[in-house]
C-alpha cells in the first residue's frame, strides 16, 4: 500500500479529500493507497442519512461548521484539527474482508503502541467499550474505499453539539450522551504528539515508494470537488413518503425506512440510517417492490431469491420485511 505525498500545510476543505480518493480510484488502478488528512470544524454524514434527524444545524452554522455528505454509508461524525482521517484506496473485493483487514491493521497498529485496541463488528476501533476510529466504504467500478476517523484528541462540547444522534441509536448502544463514546489517543499516550502519530502511522500503514501529488492531480481532484457542494447532493437525498418506521438491527445498524403507498400498492422505498449499502439500495428495492400489494405475503413473494445482506450489509429478509410493516 502506498503512501500519498502532499503539502498538507495548507488547509483544504473536506470534500478534497473525498475527491482525492475518487480520483486515485478511478486513474490508478494497479495499486493501493493510503493517506492522512485533517480538516477545520465539519460534520460528515453518510450517504443514507437524514440530514436533519443526525445533526443540529443551528448549533453548526452559529459554531462555523462546514456540514458535508460523503458516497459512503455509515454515520454523522465531527471532524476537526484534532483528529486525523485516514483514507484507503484498494481493488473491489469482498466488503467485509476488506474491512476486516483494514480495521484489524488500524488496531494492531495501535496495540504496537501499547493500546489494548481491537476491532468491532461494525468496522470500528475500540479500545474498551469506546471507539477511537470510526470507518465506513463505498464501491466505485473495480475500486473500494474506505475510510475513518482516528481521534487523536476531541473538542467534545463541539462534537456534542453538532452531532444529535437519534434516542433509539444511544439507548441500543446503552449510553446516555455522544461524549461518554469515544476515546483518544491523547488519553492513552499523551507522550506522543499528532505528528509522531502521523508519522509513526505512515511508517506501519504503507510501504513502497509514496506517490508524490502534482498540480495536474489537484486540479482535476477540485474539479470532482464541486459535485460535494451542490446543494441537490447536500439536502437532496432525503428521503420522501408516507410511511415510516425506524428499527435497530445489532449487526446492520439502525435504519430508517419510509414507503411510499398509493391505493394499497407500494410507490417507492426509500432507506435512510448509518447502514452500508454496496450499490444504488434505494433503486434495487423500488424496481423489486414497485406495484406489489403492501402486504407481508406480497412483499416476501416480490423479495423470494433476493440476496438482502447483498444490498444492506447484515441485514436479513425477514428484518426488512418487519422493518417496513
Amino acid at each position: 500500500m502506498r503512501l500519498i505525498d502532499y503539502d498538507d500545510t495548507i488547509s483544504r476543505p473536506l470534500p478534497f479529500y473525498l475527491a482525492m480518493e475518487e480520483y486515485f480510484a478511478r486513474n490508478f488502478t494497479s495499486d493501493s493507497f493510503f493517506f492522512m488528512w485533517q480538516v477545520e470544524p465539519t460534520v460528515i454524514i453518510g450517504r443514507h442519512q437524514i440530514l436533519e434527524s443526525e445533526i443540529d444545524r443551528d448549533f453548526c452554522i452559529r459554531s462555523g461548521i462546514d456540514i458535508v455528505r460523503r458516497k459512503s454509508g455509515g454515520g454523522a461524525v465531527y471532524a476537526d484539527r484534532n483528529n486525523i482521517m485516514f483514507s484507503h484506496i484498494t481493488p473491489s473485493g469482498m466488503v467485509a474482508e476488506i474491512f476486516r483487514d483494514y480495521t484489524c491493521k488500524v488496531a494492531d497498529m495501535l496495540r504496537v503502541l501499547g493500546i489494548d485496541a481491537s476491532a468491532s463488528e461494525r468496522n470500528d476501533v475500540l479500545v474498551g467499550q469506546r471507539k477511537i476510529s470510526g470507518n465506513a466504504f463505498y464501491h466505485m467500478a473495480g475500486r473500494s474505499i474506505v475510510h475513518g476517523t482516528m481521534l487523536c484528541d476531541a473538542d467534545r462540547d463541539m462534537m456534542a453539539g453538532a452531532l444529535t444522534p437519534s434516542s433509539a441509536k444511544l439507548k441500543s448502544k446503552g449510553i446516555s450522551s455522544v461524549r461518554s463514546r469515544i476515546t483518544t489517543l491523547r488519553e492513552h499516550r499523551p507522550d506522543m504528539t499528532l505528528a509522531e502519530f502521523k508519522a509513526f502511522a505512515a511508517g506501519y500503514m504503507t510501504s513502497g515508494e509514496p506517490y508524490r501529488l502534482t498540480p495536474r492531480d489537484e486540479a482535476e481532484i477540485l474539479r470532482i470537488a464541486e459535485d460535494y457542494y451542490r446543494t441537490e447532493w447536500l439536502t437532496g437525498q432525503n428521503p420522501a413518503g408516507v410511511l415510516s418506521k425506524t428499527m435497530r438491527f445489532p449487526a446492520a445498524g439502525e435504519i430508517t425506512a419510509t414507503v411510499g403507498v398509493a391505493k394499497g400498492k407500494i410507490t417507492t422505498v426509500s432507506l435512510s440510517g448509518d447502514f452500508f449499502a454496496s450499490t444504488d439500495v434505494e433503486a434495487a428495492l423500488s424496481e423489486l417492490l414497485s406495484g406489489v400489494d403492501y402486504i407481508r405475503e406480497a412483499v416476501s413473494d416480490a423479495l423470494a431469491g433476493i440476496d438482502m445482506p447483498a444490498l444492506v450489509a447484515n441485514l436479513s429478509k425477514q428484518q426488512f420485511i418487519d422493518l417496513i410493516f
